[in-house]
């Protein structure tokens, strides 16, 4: 069953034969190749056969193996088929569990054939976005960057002589940059190539800590210096005697606190709070800051012969935005930090994502990269990261808007539809019928309950859309005018409302019991 390599092809799997004619129908018409599957059975030998579909449309309640058991064994034979779920029954249990085995989307029964022409491009589109990305290479050796610190640029060289060259010493190193640059990894690399690697290193976040506690946190205090310190606690700066300690965002340390800083760095000893006893302590400062210290100390907003001290050696860390070429290294780097710590299975990023990525600012720069590429990699179906993945902000760095992502459809559409598709086994409506009204080149055949265009319904009254449907279906000899629109009402509010049954009851102006009876008796039919 060789793929035409001049169109895409769709396996539907459905054991409805009506259903499956009027999608192929429907979605022949568009230029797709079809293929049908009665049983979810079948559709897998199907796939074990050779087939590979750009798309799987398959329903969730058929008579064998469930839609959901189906997708499980097709996601383990192949990560990169994009499945589609088909239903009547709209719960939070069957959207959850769709989306957790990696579904791309599920559709409500009765279908519209809009939405399902949109899904059906959209999930094709991602499709191809697969197999791009499955020429994707890695671009980084993961054990070649345990510090964490990634890039090759000239900036990163530039740090990285730095390092080099203050690593060996104990001088005072202040680290500067934009929030989110890593400035802790710069630190902490340090470190780890200094003499004191195997001392303690203790990381204080001055910003988190306030001004009352700052004292204590820092140099400790005795039991009953003030109210609450009723045991005696060891300070950071003894806790790493020997060893370095890392204070972030040190622009935001109030100035009795530098003034004890100070004396920390000239004097080699402190003070715990309520004592008059000096402790000496042999302790490496790293201070690090977003804030513009040249310009606080301008406007005595920190204490310069402090700012002196900790200014003897200084690394910038550049902002992301200056090193965009190293972004593509950073990506494959933190996709293998999250297959390794198994947060993640997605290894690869196609190449659409990748230049969404690279095109974007990133204000927030490397933390906010690494939430983005978190966040992709979870809702990412396979094992890749496509464009339709990234956060919209993003996609749109790309020069493409969200409702951009999907390509054109492969031929002209079809003429625009007035009726939703309604095929759906619980109802008793003919299914064919509905479907094929709405495909170019199906015959116009007899709808069970039409919908007027909403250009039709808006300019007229409410009197005259009865009168308009009544006589419609009265000359088409339709005999259960009322019931016929009643599901038909009934069918939207549930399509439009997601399968939400509380929220549909509230639109159509009955109780929730109401609209459930009517649905029980719709599937008993």
């Amino acid at each position: 069953m060789p793929n035409d390599t001049t169109m895409s092809t769709i396996l539907i799997v459905d054991d409805d034969e009506e259903i499956r004619y009027s999608l192929g129908r429907v979605l022949g018409s568009r230029g797709y190749h079809i293929e049908t599957a009665g049983s979810g059975e079948e559709g897998i030998e199907k796939i074990k056969a050779g087939l590979k579909p750009d798309l799987i449309m398959c329903d969730v309640r058929m008579g064998g193996i469930s839609g959901i058991e189906t997708l499980q064994h097709m996601r383990s034979a192949s990560s990169s088929l994009q499945i589609v779920l088909m239903t009547a029954f709209g719960t939070a249990q069957t959207a959850i569990e769709a989306m957790k085995f990696g579904a791309y989307d599920y559709i409500m029964k009765p279908f519209d054939v809009d939405k399902v022409i949109e899904i059906a491009e959209k999930a094709i589109s991602s499709s191809q976005d697969m197999k791009s990305a499955n020429k994707y290479e890695k671009k980084v050796n993961y054990d070649d960057y345990k510090e964490g610190i990634v890039g090759n640029s000239p900036a990163m060289q530039e740090v990285f002589k730095v390092i080099g060259q203050v690593a060996a010493s104990d001088a005072t190193v202040l680290v500067t940059g934009e929030s989110g640059t890593g400035k802790e990894l710069i630190a902490k690399c340090i470190v780890q190539h200094s003499l004191r690697s195997g001392g303690p290193f203790v990381a204080v976040n001055c910003a988190a800590i306030p001004d009352n506690l700052i004292e204590s946190e820092l140099f400790g205090h005795e039991k009953g210096s003030f109210t609450g310190a009723t045991t005696q606690r060891i300070g950071r700066f003894e806790q790493c005697d020997r060893g370095t300690i890392f204070l972030d965002e040190i622009g935001d340390m109030a100035l009795a606190t530098q003034t004890k800083i100070l004396r920390v760095l000239q004097e080699g000893e402190i003070q715990r709070v309520g004592s008059t006893e000096t402790i000496k302590v042999d302790v490496r400062v790293i201070a690090a800051t977003n804030k513009d210290l040249e310009k606080m100390v301008e406007e005595k907003e920190f204490r310069e012969d402090l700012y002196y001290r900790l200014n003897v050696f200084r690394i910038r860390v550049p902002a992301l935005k200056e090193r965009k070429e190293d972004i593509p290294d950073i990506v494959d780097f933190m996709l293998q930090n999250l297959v390794k710590e198994r947060k993640a299975r997605v290894t690869r990023v196609s190449p659409d994502a990748l230049k969404a990525i690279v095109s974007y600012a990133w204000p927030g720069n490397v933390r906010e990269l690494g939430n983005v590429v978190y966040r992709s990699a979870v809702v990412a179906q396979g094992d890749a990261i496509l464009l339709k993945d990234l956060p919209d902000t993003i996609r749109g760095a790309s020069g493409e808007s969200a409702a951009a992502v999907a390509p054109a459809a492969p031929v002209p559409p079809a003429e625009p539809v007035a009726a939703p598709l309604a095929a759906e086994k619980p109802a008793g409506i003919s299914e064919s019928a509905a479907v094929e009204s709405t495909a170019a080149a199906a015959e116009p055949v007899p709808m069970p309950a039409p919908v007027l265009p909403v250009a039709e319904v808006m300019p007229i009254s409410l009197p005259a859309i009865y009168d308009k449907l009544y006589h419609e279906l009265r000359e088409r000899q339709e005999m259960r005018i009322l019931t016929l629109i009643e599901r038909q009402m009934i069918e939207r509010a549930i399509s439009e409302t997601g399968g939400n049954q509380a929220r549909a009851a509230e639109i159509l102006g009955i109780t929730r019991n109401t609209l459930k009876k009517r649905l029980d008796e719709y599937a008993s039919e």
